[in-house]
């Protein structure tokens, strides 16, 4: 099935090219600047989890990284975009570069229906060399939301969020939590960063798009992230909460 976004007007977005300017630092720098608050040493014979979970915050977005989507239909076009954006140190932002990005998807999603799906999405990312990502089913929200957090700070790499139940796409570009993901198992998201292509338009039925980079509440994001239950295209994982996910165990 297509992601599409329904009920919604089309994003006007900025047609220029962007001025590549000085370059950014790659993922794994930027992870590094953005280090958990100090956690004092655990007393000797104890345990890290002896030790109460610190605040903890990460985000790989900057503000020219968020490109609407130029169409309805182009939302994994503009998903890819933003991931490459935040990725790479020059930002892409034109609707031609969009476009391309939404045909590879859709030319490898497979799909009797047209259009580009989960799979032709995680196919693109990896086809250009910002993998691997693959497509995961998580059979909880809690434990969605934790494994996203985890591979986002182990690999310095945003994540895709299949929305609605599986016709629109999002990238989360950050999180907090109390924990770091990388040094405590019982670590809780308390805020997710969400880059909501749609901007501003929102739609109907599910409601109003975050401002680009927005930390919203994990209560928040399960209002459009939802479980896709099996339906008319397989791709090829169990029902439940998808993500385009970078694994957590990538080098």
């Amino acid at each position: 099935m297509a992601l599409r976004s329904h009920s919604a007007t089309p994003g006007q977005g900025g047609t220029g090219r962007r001025d590549p300017g000085p370059s950014r630092p790659g993922p794994e720098a930027q992870q590094r600047s953005l280090a958990p608050l100090p956690t004092p040493s655990p007393a000797a014979g104890s345990s890290r989890l002896d030790v109460a979970p610190r605040p903890f915050a990460v985000d790989l977005y900057r503000q020219r990284d968020f490109v609407q989507q130029y169409t309805l239909e182009w939302c994994v076009g503009a998903s890819i975009q933003m991931t490459l954006n935040m990725i790479r140190p020059v930002d892409g932002r034109t609707r031609s570069s969009q476009q391309r990005l939404w045909e590879m998807a859709r030319d490898r999603s497979f799909s009797p229906f047209g259009g580009a799906n989960p799979r032709g999405w995680v196919a693109t990312l990896n086809e250009l060399g910002v993998g691997p990502y693959e497509l995961v089913s998580i059979p909880t929200y809690r434990e969605a939301v934790r494994v996203a957090a985890t591979a986002l700070r182990e690999t310095g790499r945003p994540v895709g969020l299949v929305m609605w139940p599986g016709r629109h796409a999002w990238v989360m570009s950050g999180f907090t939590s109390l924990g770091d993901p990388a040094v405590r198992s019982d670590f809780e998201v308390t805020g997710v960063h969400v880059l909501d292509p749609l901007y501003p338009r929102g739609n109907r039925r599910w409601g109003p798009s975050p401002a680009p980079g927005s930390l919203i509440t994990p209560s928040a994001l399960a209002d459009q992230f939802v479980f896709r239950e099996r339906r008319r295209v397989n791709l090829g994982v169990p029902p439940g909460y998808l993500l385009v996910l970078p694994p957590a165990t990538a080098d």
